[in-house]
């Protein structure tokens, strides 16, 4: 995953086709036949577990297109100039990371790595700083010769037809020979993910986090989550309902239709409890494992509030669904899939990560078949044997009043959610 990181950002950073022609002119000839395609290159790192390379044009530039894609992916030049750019890019987007006001992309990383202790999607998907000069060429050769590979990559297009798309493959992708063909691919980690539980604590001054002239207030951040499932599995469909409706956001999220303000987490913790800045319900799913967690912000002096109401709503899920939210969800659930699935960048990214998860594609009105069939007892037998797991915790900013692991794995233990008592002599 860290060197994924300079693969991304290296893939479009120069047109290898473009590098190979000689002159202004023919330059020119080449920048305005893209001009004329309506072109739009992109690469990106798509979760933990998939890296996506996708350009949008004119069906006419289908020939042409498919040719950039395979010299991208199979002839990167990968030269020192770039590498040391990247390098740079890699080093800012650290630094960013660790100074933006939204934690959420770390408080994530720390999730899985306290859910997956040292292994799998536990591992670090950020590269550590130290390890950014240590990344050269032969490094990234080798990260590509193990990974890039016939049988983890699927070639995906939507709004033509399938023959010209074959065709293509053929003549570009087959029997090609990669920069990096010089070695034999060594069997890569097919390990299992192995759910572990645990906390993840990083003490921050989150004091002066603001970009701006307007202050932002001190939040302490936590996150909480219990193994659910993997995407191939059946219980797959009710955890996607039970995450919709937990719902959740911001304390200042716009409301309206389709907003979501009638979840959970909006009805039951963010309109009662005005101190809460942010509550809010996310399901990682991946081929053997899934994650669903609650991040929850509030000021650091009431903390211990804040995890007891967010242990609560972990043990409510495992009770009784009312008919009415649960047709909400499901509904919101549809509404969220078909207008996805109105944008093309988006189908074909859906037919590419299902075909190579799972060797096939569920059409969005199967999709919507199944979500309909959802029924409340499917949500609190899923909630019910969600609740048997350990926790993992997250934790970032003032941590003095933090519960111990002990403590949160005792009220997710319980009947009601609540925390152990504490009694203080002196405070």
């Amino acid at each position: 995953m860290k060197q994924n990181m300079l693969v991304e950002l290296l893939t479009f950073w120069k047109n290898w086709h473009f590098r190979l022609l000689p002159g202004l002119a023919a330059k020119m000839k080449f920048f305005l036949l893209w001009k004329s395609m309506g072109e739009f290159v992109t690469a990106r790192h798509q979760g933990m577990d998939t890296t996506m390379y996708a350009v949008s044009a004119d069906t006419k530039g289908l020939d042409t297109v498919v040719g950039l894609l395979a010299d991208v992916v199979l002839q990167p030049k990968l030269s020192d100039e770039e590498i040391d750019m990247t390098r740079m890019a890699v080093q800012f987007e650290l630094e960013d990371l660790n100074m933006r006001p939204d934690p959420e992309p770390l408080l994530t990383e720390m999730i899985h790595e306290a859910a997956y202790r040292e292994n799998t999607v536990g591992l670090h998907r950020f590269c550590p700083t130290e390890n950014i000069p240590k990344i050269d060429r032969k490094v990234l050769h080798s990260y590509l010769r193990n990974y890039y590979t016939p049988d983890r990559m699927v070639l995906a297009g939507v709004g033509i037809e399938h023959e010209q798309l074959v065709e293509c493959a053929r003549k570009y992708l087959l029997g090609i020979n990669p920069v990096w063909s010089s070695g034999q691919a060594k069997d890569v980690d097919r390990s299992v993910a192995q759910y572990t539980g645990g906390i993840i604590k990083i003490e921050r001054d989150m004091s002066d986090v603001s970009l701006g002239p307007t202050p932002i207030p001190e939040l302490t951040h936590i996150m909480i989550g219990l193994e659910s499932c993997s995407f191939l599995e059946e219980d797959f469909i009710p955890f996607a309902v039970l995450n919709m409706m937990m719902g959740g956001g911001g304390s200042f999220s716009a409301g309206g239709p389709g907003k979501g303000m009638f979840t959970r987490l909006y009805l039951n913790v963010l309109n009662r409890h005005h101190w809460m800045y942010n509550a809010t319900s996310y399901h990682h799913s991946y081929e053997d494992t899934g994650l669903l967690c609650i991040h929850a912000s509030a000021d650091p002096r009431q903390v211990r509030e804040m995890v007891e109401i967010i242990t609560r709503e972990f043990i409510l899920m495992g009770g009784a669904v009312g008919e009415v939210e649960l047709e909400r969800a499901k509904t919101q659930l549809m509404s969220m899939l078909m207008m996805n699935l109105e944008s093309r960048p988006v189908i074909f990214e859906d037919v590419g990560r299902q075909v190579l998860a799972t060797n096939s594609r569920k059409l969005p009105h199967e999709l919507c078949a199944l979500i309909r069939n959802v029924k409340s007892d499917d949500i609190k037998r899923v909630a019910t044997k969600m609740l048997r797991g350990k926790p993992a915790v997250a934790a970032l900013g003032d941590l003095t009043d933090l519960p111990t692991y002990e403590h949160i794995e005792a009220a997710l233990a319980s009947k009601d959610g609540r925390l152990p008592r504490m009694y203080r002599l002196f405070r």
